[in-house]
């Protein structure tokens, strides 16, 4: 009865603890875009991405990147998500460098 009343705590443990890391340890640092030539401002973080950690495919998904966002899709189900949580260390430093190479496209 004991193993099971520690297991009752370790689970939820386990899925909140990287939101803890990702909100004291690890924090996400904004960084703001402007694009010289038409004046667009665009925020973008740095920093481990809890929330790709937690939502995954849905985050490129929201942010309108249907072919990255099926990518990962694909990626997390043959890795049996191991690969959403490796790419939450580096989603953020990705999702940047999409936005900087759009804002030069579009100078």
């Amino acid at each position: 009865m004991a193993t099971f009343i520690v297991w009752n705590w370790m689970i939820p443990l386990l899925y909140v603890f990287p939101a803890i890391l990702g909100i004291f340890v690890f924090r996400q640092r904004p960084v703001r875009l402007r694009n010289t030539a038409g004046g667009v401002v665009k925020v973008g973080r740095l920093g481990w991405s809890w929330t790709y950690f937690y939502f995954g495919f849905w985050v490129p998904l929201f942010r309108s990147e249907i072919g990255i966002a099926a990518l990962h899709l694909l990626f997390t189900i043959v890795t049996f998500g191991l690969f959403q949580l490796v790419w939450s260390f580096l989603y953020n430093k990705q999702h940047m460098t999409r936005l900087l190479t759009l804002s030069l496209i579009h100078i």
